[in-house]
Parts: C-alpha cells; structure tokens; sequence
C-alpha cells in the first residue's frame, strides 16, 4: 500500500504490555494514526481510553481489511508469522515484535512475500535504538580498534519487579515465546550479531532458578562461535541490579556498551584508563520512539530499518539452537 501524504495510519495488533508501548511512542512521533486490535475486551478498552484511539478492532481479519499503511505485530511469538503473512499479501509494511517466531516455520514464504510485495520489514530488536549501542557499532565497523577477538556479554534484573505480570503472560510457555532465552537473551544474541557478525555455532546452559509461578529458563549461559569471534553471554532474570554490558576486546583495545549508563567506553592497549561517550539522558521510552521514527522513515525514505526481517530471522535460528542445546543437546550449528 503506498503511503499517503498526510499521517500515516499505523495498526498495532495485539495491545498488552509492549503493544501498549509501541501505541504509545507511534502516537509520540506526530506522524501518525494510530488504530488497534486486540482479542481481550477489557484491554482493549483500557488502551483505546488511555490513548484515546478512535479505529478499534476485535477481529484481525477486520483490521487487516480495513485502509492502513503499516502494522506493528505485538502478539504472543507464535502468532507473529501468520499475522506477518495476512498483513504483507494485504499490502502493510511490518513491525514485528521479537523474536520473530517460536519455530522457522513460514519464514522463507515471509521473505518472498515481503520481497514480491516491495514491503518494508523490521523486527523490534530495540537495543539497535540506543545511542551508544550505535556509536560503539560505528565505531567497530570503521575499524577504530582493529578486529573483534572476543565478545563477553553480561545481564540481569529483577525481571518480577519489572515485569510484575509475567505469570499470566506469554512468558510462562516456551510456545507463546517464554522464557529467558526467547525474552531477554535473545535482545543480546542479535545485539552481538549486529556488532561482530553472525553466530555460527553456539552450547548453552540454562535452568530454572528463582522466579516463582513458571517452569521456564529464568538463567542461561551461552558460549558461542561468531565466526572467528568467541563469545560468552551470562543472563539472569532474578538478580537485583539492573544492569547488561557488552565488551568487545579488540586488537587494540577493549571496548563496552553500558546499557543502563548509557556509555560507550574504550580502553587503549597499553593504557588503565576508560575513555568514554555518554548518551544524554532519556527513559525507556525514548528508545522505542526512535525506533518507530527509524520504520517510518524506511518506509517512506527507504532506508534500512534497525533490523532486518534477515538479521531476526539468523537470531531466531540462535535462539533455537540454545533452546535445543540447553535441553541436552550439546553444541549447535546456527542455521541461516
């Protein structure tokens, strides 16, 4: 569908908590109208008054047959490709919420469509969003620190604090997209991939430790393989610090993302002290808003959208793969 010169008219399907966000910062961009669908009558609701939503849909054949120029896909993991599917053969570009799915199935027939269709396609691997995540990116692919080595990766929260909800969500079940690795990990797999190239072959440790109420992963390990690049990533959902750092060592120096400090910091060989870049402050928000304003400036500017439907589809297969090793599979080779 070809976008009109006014406001765009942006459908988000499924309004729970990160549909909500993306409702949210869509509508703080200016540069839209926003409508919504959702099955839950009572969530619907609260987020057509919160917003003040005028299109509203119970039915996603409904929506998808009314005018809109893009959709943003905000359901529970196993339901993105199918609705990914209706929305591209309808004409929509898409924004997909992460992961791209919980099996590959229907993915390449996505890639055809999309291509056949002349679609824009992002997946919401929001950490591509922060400012110093991109300048540490920039600054690696300029080749400011010579080549990649190696590649730790550290995270944890208080994922109940946060996430209150998370008992009666998508999270409790590995098949609607629950669990560490498929929820949380899976943001620093693709921001690796993103930095240093693609993961080639990965084993994983994972278990449940603390959260109360689910069966999932709430602690995994991963070592992994990108390319010549060794990679170690340390995730836990229980610990009370918030806090994710990505160190990249390099031939001549060491660099490090500081998620929640904002920073971007390097340390020369030969040196003992940190030199640094700090994003200026901003809320969580703010990320999500620049990341709508990147989609929508690919699809009317056609530049390249923060993450590929391709890049999501390659952390899909990483995601996978760890779920399959954590069960006992061993090592395992990341499919493309």
């Amino acid at each position: 569908m070809v976008m009109s010169s006014t406001k765009s008219a942006v459908l988000v399907i499924g309004v729970g908590s990160i549909g909500a966000r993306h409702v949210e910062c869509f509508q703080k961009t200016g540069d839209v109208r926003v409508s919504i669908c959702e099955i839950d009558d009572a969530q619907r609701e609260r987020v057509r008054n919160q917003f003040a939503i005028e299109r509203v849909y119970a039915d996603v054949n409904a929506a998808l047959a009314e005018p809109h120029d893009a959709v943003v896909i905000a359901t529970p993991a196993q339901w993105h490709i199918p609705i990914a599917q209706q929305a591209a053969e309808a004409g929509l570009h898409l924004l997909i919420e992460k992961p791209l799915s919980v099996s590959t199935r229907g993915v390449p027939q996505l890639v055809n469509t999309i291509a056949r269709q002349r679609l824009v396609a992002a997946v919401a691997y929001v950490y591509r969003a922060h400012p110093a995540l991109a300048a540490m990116k920039a600054a690696l692919d300029a080749g400011r620190f010579g080549r990649p080595l190696q590649l730790v990766v550290v995270s944890g929260q208080d994922f109940a604090r946060y996430r209150p909800a998370y008992q009666s969500s998508y999270y409790r079940d590995h098949a609607t997209g629950g669990g560490a690795i498929q929820d949380a990990l899976t943001h620093l797999l693709n921001a690796g991939e993103w930095l240093v190239g693609p993961i080639d072959r990965l084993v994983a440790d994972a278990e449940h430790q603390q959260l109360n109420g689910v069966l999932v992963e709430d602690t995994v390990h991963v070592l992994a393989r990108h390319a010549e690049v060794l990679a170690s990533y340390a995730l836990n959902q229980h610990q009370s610090p918030n806090e994710t750092t990505i160190t990249v060592a390099c031939e001549e120096a060491t660099v490090r993302f500081d998620y929640h400090q904002r920073h971007f910091l390097w340390m020369n060989r030969g040196e003992d002290v940190w030199h640094g870049e700090s994003a200026a402050a901003w809320d969580r928000n703010e990320l999500f808003v620049a990341q709508a304003r990147s989609f929508l400036q690919a699809i009317t500017a056609r530049t390249a959208p923060l993450c590929r439907l391709e890049e999501a589809a390659q952390t899909l297969n990483a995601n996978l793969a760890a779920l399959a090793s954590a069960r006992g599979g061993g090592w395992q080779v990341v499919g493309n």
